[in-house]
């Protein structure tokens, strides 16, 4: 504890952001460059050292976080580094793109605003790779033994570094041209430019770790076949099934799921598109779902410069502060949070019908409306009551090109028939089942990440990840040093 009073006499200070009106002209990454450095040091001294520091709790990879906020505001900056490595592989993408948990989990959050724990981390994962100290670790030895890696999102990227750091020979199989799963097509590159993906691939692949993109399990190559290939198969696949909006109008042109969507503004990104097919510019949008996703379409679309961009959310509009009878710290309570998207539509007016930012809360959909052409132009929605029962006489209709839903996700994809070719069992909601050990009911076949545990956060899906491979390597060597973080059953606190 560098400060024992920095927690009293230094208020919280976060990463800066851009101007709006700057951003929303770029795909760059919406904080000023360098600007974080600055003021980091002083508030990693806001950190209180608490004897029982429950961010730990609210963080499933069990981040050491009091013990890289001290060093941090020593500025021992390669201590930090090997302090938050040693239990995230990939600080830069969690430091980015985390709802930090562990912030409402901060002990100083029990009345006052939380240590700002994910601007530490970013900072001191960044300083990393700035300094040089983020360089390979390939093993000592190999194994002899082999795993395959179906899925390169960040629980997929986890399980393959960990098990090629213990000496296994790791092959991880992508469908999509390009290795990072919704990392790569699905989050903007405002919210993470690419390049930090790039520079840990690079960093993998100097350790060993070998990727096979455009091949399809289940499809390009059959599922019995590889898992005949190698000692054990790791499947990272996600939960890509998105749920559907059954109104009328449906079938109208303009309607897209945001999945559909996003991946094409991120291939602009890469180069591979000039123009989107689905662009927003000039038009009317209206996206259908409350979540991170729908933020990710509401920026994505105010950068293609949409005519105006609505965001109907189902839920009442939070409140501004936690109410301690439902939500009790230190669990991450639902409350009004203002993104950099929505503070962007804010600004920018975009949704002149909305009641804050860009969001209409407590709105359902009722049916679409559309053109001679068959194309939509409208959507219809009515405000509901807290067991979303319309409200009589609160309907309304607003212009609408193009519709995307962002309504979630059910379970992971069966279309490439990977899951039917190895016999996979399914719970109830359509994710994969596995044991205590990550083990499907298919000999020598893991399951880690969305895909079994259901839709989730980045944070969960790289402790799956480290998770998974520890149980791995525990099958295959007899033992394992590798950290397991969770149990395949662990679920985030609640009251």
């Amino acid at each position: 504890m560098a400060d024992p009073k920095g927690f009293m006499t230094t208020p919280r200070e976060e990463y800066p952001r851009r101007p709006v009106e700057e951003r929303v002209r770029d795909w760059n990454e919406v904080y000023v460059p360098g600007a974080l450095l600055p003021i980091i040091s002083r508030q990693a001294d806001r950190c209180m050292d608490c004897g029982v520091p429950f961010c730990h709790d609210a963080c499933p990879l069990g981040n050491l976080i009091p013990e890289w906020n001290d060093l941090v505001s020593r500025e021992d900056w390669r201590a930090a580094s090997d302090r938050l490595h040693a239990t995230n592989n990939f600080p830069e993408f969690t430091g980015r793109l985390c709802p930090a948990p562990c912030e409402a989990g901060c002990v100083l959050a029990i009345n006052q605003p939380a240590v700002t724990i994910k601007n530490v981390e970013v900072a001191i994962a960044d300083r990393a790779w700035a300094d040089g100290f983020t360089q390979p670790r390939p093993p000592d030895r190999l194994s002899g033994r082999t795993v395959a890696v179906i899925g390169s999102g960040p629980a997929g990227l986890a399980a393959a570094q960990q098990l090629t750091r213990a000496g296994h020979t790791v092959a991880v199989y992508e469908r999509a041209d390009r290795i990072g799963g919704l990392l790569r097509y699905g989050i903007p590159a405002f919210k993470m430019e690419k390049r930090h993906l790039d520079r840990r691939l690079e960093q993998m692949r100097a350790e060993g770790t070998k990727f096979r993109t455009s091949t399809a399990i289940g499809r390009d190559l059959g599922a019995a076949e590889l898992r005949a290939r190698y000692d054990a198969v790791v499947l990272a696949v996600g939960a890509t099934a998105w749920r559907e909006l059954d109104v009328p109008g449906r079938e109208l042109a303009g309607i897209h799921q945001a999945m559909e969507y996003l991946p094409l503004a991120d291939r602009v990104c890469e180069g591979d598109l000039e123009v989107s097919p689905l662009s927003a510019a000039g038009k009317h949008v209206v996206i259908v779902g409350g979540g991170d996703t729908g933020a990710d379409c509401l920026g994505t679309a105010v950068r293609e410069g949409a005519a105006s961009v609505t965001q109907l959310d189902i839920y009442p509009q939070p409140e501004a502060e936690r109410d301690e009878d439902v939500e009790p710290w230190p669990t991450y309570p639902k409350i009004y949070r203002l993104s950099a998207a929505h503070e962007e539509a804010r600004d920018l007016e975009t949704a002149p019908a909305a009641d804050a930012d860009a969001r209409l809360f407590a709105a359902s959909t009722l049916h679409f409306a559309g053109d001679a052409d068959g194309h939509v132009r409208s959507l219809h929605l009515v405000e509901v009551d807290e067991r979303r029962r319309p409200v009589p006489g609160s309907g309304r209709t607003l212009p609408a090109d193009l519709v995307l839903l962002a309504l979630g996700f059910s379970g992971p994809d069966r279309h490439d028939g990977l899951i039917d070719q190895l016999g996979l069992a399914l719970d109830a909601r359509g994710t994969i089942t596995r044991d205590t050990d990550f083990a499907t009911n298919v000999p020598k076949v893991y399951v880690a990440g969305d895909a079994a545990r259901g839709q989730s956060l980045i944070v969960w899906a790289i402790a799956e990840g480290r998770s998974v491979a520890a149980a791995v390597d525990r099958a295959l060597a007899g033992t394992s040093q590798l950290q397991a973080p969770i149990g395949p059953y662990d679920r985030p606190m609640t009251a």
